[in-house]
């Protein structure tokens, strides 16, 4: 055995461990946060939390149904608006996009996904609440839109560019136009990842809580319709935590589970989809 090729086993063996440790510590640090917030919630999650509105201070009990509905309403709302937009472009950066345009549309893509969450809050609440004279759960959802759109544009580019071309030229040859192409061949192919792609920046935008303090605001009742201010997981979270009752903290924490446990179904229902369109080898 040669003194290079120890050299060779000893750096493999060393970059092996360290990439292990690595993955180690962050499979570690999910593992301990996940734990921790089901240690400290999991006492104050029972059905009538769930199902009940928030008490006034100084009441006990109390629940999170306004906020949890009220999550659905702007997260929904939100996939309305920003999913179409991030689909189509995403389809048209990868058909269309190999031009300055392209290049230009990626660019800003990628710096909107940049932008932090709290300015994308600030520009909704001066394009919306202010004009409005109201904070509501329409310009909450308009924030959050802005954030999913890069996420579902960059996914859906890659997934159509996974198609491959010979199923696109077996459709041209047959006399197919392109945009029927595209419309009936290219987007069923790649809609499990474009779909994947959805559901994850669902799950990234039902977490945001600075756009909705700007916009959606809070509400310790159920609302009353798209422009009024509305309640929301998130900022639930951030309003008990914030308050000097021993109480509330302890519903932050099972209304952190709760938010908890809507990410990781829908991460989960994410990679399920994904799964037929790997043959089953993700």
């Amino acid at each position: 055995m040669t003194p290079g090729y120890r050299r060779r086993k000893l750096i493999n063996a060393a970059c092996f461990g360290l990439t292990a440790c690595c993955a180690a510590v962050g499979m570690g640090a999910l593992l301990f946060i996940l734990g921790y917030i089901a240690w400290q919630g999991a006492g104050a999650v029972r059905w009538s939390f769930l199902v009940n509105l928030p008490k006034p201070v100084g009441e006990p009990g109390g629940g999170i149904a306004n906020a949890i509905v009220g999550s659905a309403k702007v997260v929904g709302l939100a996939t309305l608006l920003g999913g179409p937009i991030g689909v189509l472009g995403g389809v048209y950066l990868a058909e269309f996009g190999q031009n300055r345009t392209g290049a230009l549309v990626r660019y800003a893509a990628d710096l909107l996904n940049g932008v932090p969450s709290i300015v994308i809050g600030v520009f909704a609440y001066t394009l919306i609440v202010v004009p409005a004279k109201r904070f509501s759960a329409l310009s909450g959802s308009v924030a959050l839109a802005l954030i999913m759109i890069p996420v579902v544009l960059r996914n859906t580019e890659e997934f159509v560019r996974l198609v491959p071309h010979t199923v696109r030229e077996a459709a041209l040859a047959l006399g197919i136009p392109q945009w029927k192409v595209i419309l009936r061949v290219v987007l069923p192919t790649a809609a499990p990842g474009v779909l994947t792609g959805v559901l994850l920046a669902m799950s990234r935008i039902a977490g945001e809580t600075a756009p909705l303090i700007f916009t959606a605001f809070g509400n310790r009742f159920w609302d009353n319709g798209l422009l009024h201010p509305i309640a929301t997981l998130p900022h639930t979270i951030f309003t008990c935590a914030i308050s000097p009752y021993k109480e509330w903290h302890q519903q932050a924490w099972a209304a952190a589970l709760v938010l908890m446990f809507f990410v990781l179904g829908v991460n989960v229902s994410a990679r399920l989809f994904l799964r037929p369109a790997s043959g089953g080898e993700r």
